[in-house]
């Protein structure tokens, strides 16, 4: 289906944007794109865009201050564009909106979206939505600050151009964004790479603490809410230490939780290749992809982990 923004837009007066819980870089890439770009060709529209907190390396990203982390009370937008979220139930607080929109467009590339929207453009072979939303926007009219907030989506979702999801077509549309004026190693450096304090500390203990099951093929940590209070870190400051994990020579799997609140933990997933680790979170009621997935469980920490670690053994017996 060739999409156009354009006829989607036609007739519309209100439009809001909204991505998943937790939201990364290419949830937050992809969301301010799309965002300013509405912002700045359809000025006549009344354009709102709703996120949990961002992060705050991801706040180099302009007008991330516009971000809406309520909802209003009885309203009701024209269209919501769900950016970056497999289910309308990861869109979290700004769900409500979703379900009372009088029309409802999806963007997204996770393998395990099963269409929710009234329109949907799901991709999963792409590399990010950020490189989706660049696709569907007018080159000529693209600014340097919605340059910026796309480039920085596919850098992250690809594990800056590493990840097997990196095709010729990330690359151009890379290099398209990058003849904006962008500073594209600043954007990576102060989004990706540069950590706190706080961050290196917790990254620190997760792998102190971790440890290697399934005949060394999985390597597992997990940070209880005890531990996040002891070093004052948040969600967000958790970000990047299952694919520190990953990195473990021999391993194929890399499995990391915390502690959200008593007995309930995120867990993240990624893998080499040999596991399709979306079946697993999918099978939990998560989702993600082939090799980057996630869900949320309750139980202690052993109840988590041997419960995964069942289904990694499944498929890497298969």
């Amino acid at each position: 289906m060739n999409l156009q923004l354009s006829e989607i837009l036609e007739g519309k007066q209100t439009v809001a944007l909204g991505g998943h819980i937790r939201p990364d870089g290419d949830c937050v890439g992809s969301c301010m794109g799309l965002y300013m770009y509405l912002k700045e060709q359809y000025p006549h529209l009344e354009t709102d865009v709703y996120l949990e907190e961002i992060p705050k390396a991801y706040q180099m990203i302009e007008r991330t201050e516009e971000v809406k982390s309520q909802i209003p009370a009885d309203k009701q937008y024209d269209l919501f564009i769900c950016l970056d979220c497999g289910d309308e139930r990861r869109l979290g607080f700004s769900a409500p909106l979703f379900r009372g929109a009088k029309q409802t467009f999806c963007i997204d590339h996770h393998v395990s979206n099963e269409a929710f929207a009234g329109i949907n453009n799901i991709v999963p072979d792409a590399s990010s939505t950020s490189e989706l939303v660049f696709l569907l926007l007018d080159k000529e009219k693209i600014s340097r600050p919605i340059a910026e907030a796309l480039y920085m989506g596919i850098a992250h979702d690809t594990g800056v151009f590493q990840y097997s999801c990196t095709s010729p077509e990330t690359m151009e549309a890379a290099a398209e964004l990058m003849r904006k004026g962008i500073d594209g190693n600043d954007i990576i450096d102060r989004t990706y790479y540069e950590k706190t304090y706080v961050q290196n500390q917790i990254l620190g203990r997760a792998l102190l603490e971790s440890i290697l099951v399934l005949d060394k093929k999985c390597i597992v940590s997990v940070v209880d809410q005890k531990e996040m209070e002891f070093y004052g870190a948040g969600p967000s400051d958790l970000e990047g230490i299952v694919s520190q994990l990953r990195q473990t020579k021999g391993v194929e799997v890399a499995m990391f939780l915390y502690e959200t609140e008593t007995r309930q933990f995120k867990v993240s997933l990624r893998s080499k290749g040999k596991v399709d680790v979306s079946a697993i979170a999918k099978y939990f009621g998560g989702g993600g992809h082939v090799r980057a997935a996630g869900f949320s469980m309750t139980g202690s920490s052993h109840d988590v982990i041997n419960n995964v670690t069942e289904q990694i053994a499944l498929q890497l017996e298969a």
